[in-house]
């Protein structure tokens, strides 16, 4: 009995049949109107293999952005109507417009001092004040002259601008026509596969819309540009004239009452909440001053040889060597003190971080619902930029080392929450069911499963914390924090060029030191 062989039969792009009477009525369902018409050139554009548009849609190129607003390609409406507003302003320029107007107004004003000085020639009564006047009025009564003619020469260029507006308002007037079935037919076949999710069909909703938005910014960004008025409206907003109308005539602006209030605000919140801002200080201070004393009390060798054995049991020879590098840069340069200082300060910060950072992590880890109620909390630390917050820092904590690590903790503390919260949720569910079902509790399917399978997340978001916080040492200096923060922003201050790059780079070995014995650590603990 012999087998026979059975070959997959292959079906040739050529041998498929599309059902043309569907794909008609589909293009007519989606464009509504002038169906036929992109019947037409859709079955061209598809046809084609051409990389240059071989159909032109006349409404698009005649209408523009307007046509691109009626079909909701919002993409090319905002794309093409920048464009035109430009050619615009070039005709505007050429036609209405005064391109020697500035040169003119200088003219007049070196002519008026030019006769002053004149006549103060002819008042005199010494020589050489007679001379020295003349000399002085003939230099700038011929720069005068050379105003006036450049002014002659830019409004000669007046009608060459306008040539050229035109031409680019031509040019772009072409592209949109080539462009505009080519972006058409993209939206249809979107439309093929999220009906629901793209608009179809020539919307007079949008039409109305593209038309207020081309009347709005057309007009007024070509008068602005050609038009040389008296018109303050558009040159600055009128928040003062805002301010009288709301709060009368006399009385402040909105920005001075609101600043004012914000003012009293915290100011009774500082007094009221002393106490509890102080409790919190002092914990700050505990945790730094313990730390301080631990790395500058120490006797420095005892301190290098500490560090330079954990760089090389956590991170190898390579690491321990470079480590040895960065300390005897460090002391060689004087720096000992204050780089410990800095350690100190990084270290509280994430000390303080990761103590407070973990456990919000798992609790956000395990609650939807709490993360997102956090979610926008953790987008405000990290965007708000650090010179922001700084300022309710100082009125609440005051100046020095604990309140710059309390600014260091609202900018450093979210990447442990984040990763954190992202190992957890990351934990198969598979598995912690497979945990449940051999009889864990709670705590520890927590303890044994959870956090070790998240650690890798986990402990990136520590490096990245780090990371964060030793980017806010210089930061910090500037509400009184120390460390090498305080020598640069000094060399800043002075411009002191050769002392602010020796403690910059000083601060970057110090931040790879941290990272290379942090990531060694966390290879350690992959390994067992």
């Amino acid at each position: 009995m012999t087998k026979m062989s059975v070959e997959p039969k292959i079906t040739a792009a050529s041998d498929i049949k599309v059902n043309h009477i569907a794909l008609k009525r589909s293009i007519h369902t989606f464009a509504q109107v002038n169906g036929d018409y992109y019947v037409r050139v859709f079955k061209k554009i598809h046809n084609s293999n051409a990389f240059i548009p071989n159909t032109f849609n006349f409404m698009a190129a005649l209408f523009g952005p307007l046509w691109a607003a009626s079909r909701a390609i919002w993409s090319l409406f905002w794309a093409f109507l920048i464009l035109e507003v430009v050619a615009w302003v070039q005709i505007g320029r050429g036609l209405w417009g005064n391109p020697g107007v500035d040169m003119l107004e200088r003219a007049a004003r070196q002519q008026n001092r030019a006769a002053e000085l004149f006549q103060r020639a002819r008042d005199s009564t010494e020589q050489t004040d007679i001379d020295r006047f003349n000399k002085i009025a003939e230099n700038i009564k011929s720069a005068a002259e050379t105003s006036i003619a450049q002014a002659e020469a830019d409004q000669a260029e007046a009608i060459p601008i306008m040539v050229s507006g035109f031409a680019l308002l031509i040019v772009l007037k072409l592209i949109q026509g080539f462009l505009a079935n080519q972006a058409y037919e993209r939206k249809y076949s979107n439309w093929r596969i999220d009906p629901e999710g793209v608009e179809s069909g020539r919307s007079w909703r949008n039409t109305i819309l593209g038309a207020i938005l081309m009347g709005a910014i057309g007009p007024l960004t070509v008068y602005k540009f050609t038009i040389n008025s008296s018109l303050t409206l558009l040159d600055s907003f009128p928040e003062r004239r805002i301010s009288e109308f709301i709060l009368g005539k006399d009385n402040g602006t909105l920005f001075s009452r609101l600043a004012s209030w914000m003012d009293n605000h915290i100011e009774r919140a500082a007094v009221v909440g002393g106490d509890f801002f102080d409790g919190i200080v002092t914990i700050v201070r505990v945790v730094l001053d313990t730390l301080t004393l631990a790395l500058n009390g120490t006797p420095w060798p005892v301190m290098m040889l500490v560090i330079f054995v954990t760089a090389w049991r956590l991170s190898g020879a390579r690491v321990a060597i470079f480590t040895a590098s960065v300390l005897a840069y460090i002391a060689l340069l004087g720096y000992w003190e204050v780089a410990m200082e800095t350690v100190a300060l990084v270290g509280s910060s994430v000390l303080l971080c990761v103590t407070m950072g973990i456990p919000l992590g798992i609790w956000f880890g395990k609650s939807h619902r709490a993360y997102k109620t956090a979610e926008p909390i953790l987008d405000l630390m990290q965007t708000l930029p650090a010179f922001v917050y700084l300022i309710p820092i100082i009125a609440f904590f005051g100046t020095g080392n604990p309140p710059g690590i309390l600014a260091t903790i609202i900018f450093g503390m979210p990447p442990v929450i984040r990763l954190t919260a992202l190992g957890m949720r990351g934990v198969p569910e598979s598995i912690k069911e497979s945990a449940v079902a051999f009889g864990a509790s709670k705590t520890e399917l927590l303890k044994d499963v959870e956090i070790p399978l998240a650690l890798p997340s986990i402990m990136t978001g520590v490096n990245q914390t780090i990371l964060m916080c030793l980017s806010m040492v210089v930061i910090i200096s500037l509400i009184g924090g120390g460390g090498l923060g305080k020598e640069i922003l000094e060399a800043l201050q002075y411009a002191a060029k050769g002392p602010g790059l020796l403690a910059g780079i000083a601060i970057l070995f110090v931040a790879m030191v941290i990272d290379r014995i942090v990531q060694g650590a966390f290879r350690q603990d992959e390994k067992r």
